[in-house]
């Protein structure tokens, strides 16, 4: 999997949860750079084929390849943009979005926008003295060197997976569960049909300390509320396959479940041992 890294560091304090605000800010900014219609409408352009925003926001049954990453409940905004696969070719656009997000659409209600801020393609600083400098190497291929048998997977922010089409909603998650909601999210990321994962699941949860966490946003397109809440916590497990272990690890950069580009599915692999 092919991906490109891009994160803002800013020394201001945010809302608990961020997801919808930059998102929404993103999306707002990522038109303003990428529409050259001049009716401003998305429905019948004809850019709509090489239109990044028409791909990020308004196509239907299209997996968006890109997410955002956080934590909650920071101290200042920490957040990342993953862009995946051929979307990574796209990366001067989301440069372009994201800074006109911040210095000139701003964040939050009060629309504040920022002159100071650093912005980063993996862990270097492309915007030092407000000239953008884009490394040559800005697009990655994951690589897992190490493989762990015994880990404990951590969930960062919401996991929303569905088990016998419902969402759930407590600690009956299982291992499969999981990699299967991981492998189906590849197989869309890269354009192919959706398959069972076809390696051997193996591993055994022997802990899980999980709880369902109450999100919500308003979206202001539906005038609805929507919930976005779903598990959170630490499950232990013993024994992996190689196969499984790998797909974990994917899942950390590419999100595991649903509204991964609000954020959500957030996952860290921890290794035992």
């Amino acid at each position: 999997m092919t991906y490109t890294k891009l994160s803002i560091h800013i020394k201001d304090k945010p809302p608990y949860f961020i997801g919808s605000q930059i998102r929404g800010a993103f999306g707002y900014a990522l038109k303003k750079v990428t529409c050259i219609n001049p009716s401003y409408k998305c429905e019948g352009c004809f850019a709509q084929a090489t239109c990044l925003y028409y791909e990020f926001y308004e196509e239907k049954n299209r997996p968006h390849k890109y997410r955002f990453d956080f934590g909650l409940g920071k101290e200042f905004y920490d957040f990342s943009l993953y862009l995946f696969d051929d979307a990574t070719n796209k990366l001067p656009y989301a440069i372009s979005a994201l800074q006109m997000m911040l210095t000139q659409i701003g964040l939050g209600k009060e629309r504040s926008t920022y002159k100071e801020f650093d912005m980063y393609i993996d862990d270097k600083l492309i915007n030092a003295d407000n000239n953008i400098q884009i490394p040559k190497n800005s697009i990655k291929t994951l690589q897992i060197v190490k493989i762990c048998q015994d880990i404990k997977l951590h969930f960062k922010t919401p996991l929303r997976v569905k088990k016998n089409n419902r969402l759930i909603r407590d600690d009956n998650i299982e291992l499969k569960d999981i990699v299967n909601s991981i492998y189906k999210r590849q197989m869309q990321l890269l354009g192919l049909g959706y398959k069972r994962f076809p390696y051997i699941i193996e591993g055994q949860i022997v802990s899980r300390n999980l709880k369902y966490k109450e999100l919500t946003r308003m979206s202001n397109r539906q005038k609805s509320t929507m919930n976005l809440g779903g598990i959170m916590g630490t499950i232990e497990i013993r024994g992996l396959n190689q196969e499984s272990y790998r797909l974990l690890k994917l899942g950390e950069l590419i999100g595991v479940g649903k509204q991964t580009v609000f954020g959500l599915g957030k996952m860290e692999v921890e290794g035992l041992g």
